[in-house]
């Protein structure tokens, strides 16, 4: 999964955590000054705001990607990869 970017907002050191975790509600310590910091959709300050938007456009892409790649039919050669050992024997007549 993709990770976001994360400004702490004490020690203004950059760290990175999974877009999935970042959801309202969430909290996280700074690796760095161990100051926990809590994760809202409401909150007012800038670097939380930015680490929120930016792990909602992550999650979006990633859901994206996943309805493209269901919705793409599975190509041929993956298919006859499957079975491709026992054509291949049943095919010699010795």
């Amino acid at each position: 999964m993709s990770s976001v970017q994360i400004q702490c907002t004490r020690c203004k050191s950059v760290f990175r955590d999974r877009a999935g975790r970042l959801q309202d509600g969430y909290s996280r310590q700074c690796p760095s000054c161990e100051v926990v910091l809590f994760f809202a959709e409401d909150s007012q300050h800038p670097f939380i705001k930015r680490a929120m938007r930016s792990a909602r456009k992550a999650r979006k892409e990633m859901r994206e990607l996943e309805a493209a790649r269901l919705a793409a039919p599975e190509p041929r050669g993956t298919q006859s990869r499957r079975f491709a050992g026992r054509t291949r024997s049943a095919e010699r007549d010795d």
